[in-house]
């Protein structure tokens, strides 16, 4: 049986280029969508580029035998799922990314599905695979979570808390099925250049003007940590974290803003002046 890679939001983005870069590796791939035509569509694009096999399934959050019969087919296709690595998130800012879920107005039920999505559906999609990695020498399981779990944005308390159980799961995930040879990991990126990053021009809140090393994440480099985790690797690394975030979340507060501060201290003084 040829060992594979089963990565969830894999269409686009950071998910598309882990499945990739694990094509790359050698690895089948499965790809999770709650569209199965893009999944489908990205699959054979993996496909062909890497000359692996490769398959997209359409799969909604909240339905365990979805999840089930997905791994099934899996093991018809006589596969092994070595590696899962859980991009697929809910955003938590509702229907408006800029105003994200405002505290006093988010609804229980908006807040709730971050979580149901974030965590409930991971741990459903974990142990699907863990079932079938414990009998088969081990495996690794990669989330990419957030360095919001440790630096809190506006608007965004239940994706921020949803993304700090990640990390807590995950480290819960490591004793557990350590047993097993499986691991738990997991990426904590900062600011991506997404589509709709680089949509934003000068409105960006976040860019590499505010972070030590002077730049954010490609879609790769988020790839290259998840490769990392899942892989051999890091056989010995587990219950972990990577921080893949230009050095945001290291720094106290970013150094652009003491030319901020010069420039309005110049400007006061310039209008004191008049």
């Amino acid at each position: 049986m040829k060992k594979a890679v089963f990565v969830t939001g894999a269409t686009v983005g950071s998910g598309l280029a882990s499945a990739e870069r694990f094509a790359k590796e050698g690895y089948d791939v499965f790809i999770q969508s709650r569209d199965a035509a893009r999944a489908q569509e990205a699959a054979e694009s993996v496909a062909e580029k890497y000359g692996v096999f490769a398959k997209g399934y359409g799969i909604v959050p909240g339905n365990e035998k979805d999840v089930e019969d997905v791994f099934a087919d899996i093991d018809s296709l006589g596969r092994i799922v070595k590696t899962v690595v859980l991009n697929a998130a809910n955003m938590g800012f509702g229907d408006d990314p800029v105003r994200g879920m405002p505290f006093f107005e988010v609804s229980v039920e908006e807040f709730a599905d971050v979580f149901n999505t974030n965590l409930v559906w991971n741990f459903t999609i974990v142990r699907a695979a863990a079932r079938r990695m414990k009998d088969n020498g081990g495996g690794a399981i990669v989330f990419i979570g957030s360095n919001t779990a440790y630096r809190a944005i506006p608007n965004r308390s239940a994706y921020c808390a949803s993304k700090g159980g990640i990390n807590s799961m995950s480290k819960a995930f490591a004793i557990d099925l350590g047993q097993y040879g499986i691991r738990s990991n997991v990426v904590l990126p900062g600011t991506i250049k997404t589509a709709r990053w680089v949509q934003m021009g000068n409105k960006q809140i976040v860019n590499g003007t505010l972070t030590p090393i002077g730049d954010i994440s490609d879609f790769e480099d988020i790839a290259n940590a998840a490769w990392f985790l899942g892989s051999d690797e890091s056989k010995n690394i587990t219950g972990a974290e990577i921080m893949v975030d230009g050095g945001m979340t290291a720094q106290l507060y970013p150094l652009a803003l003491n030319e901020y501060k010069r420039k309005a201290m110049a400007y006061d003084d310039m209008n004191n002046n008049q």
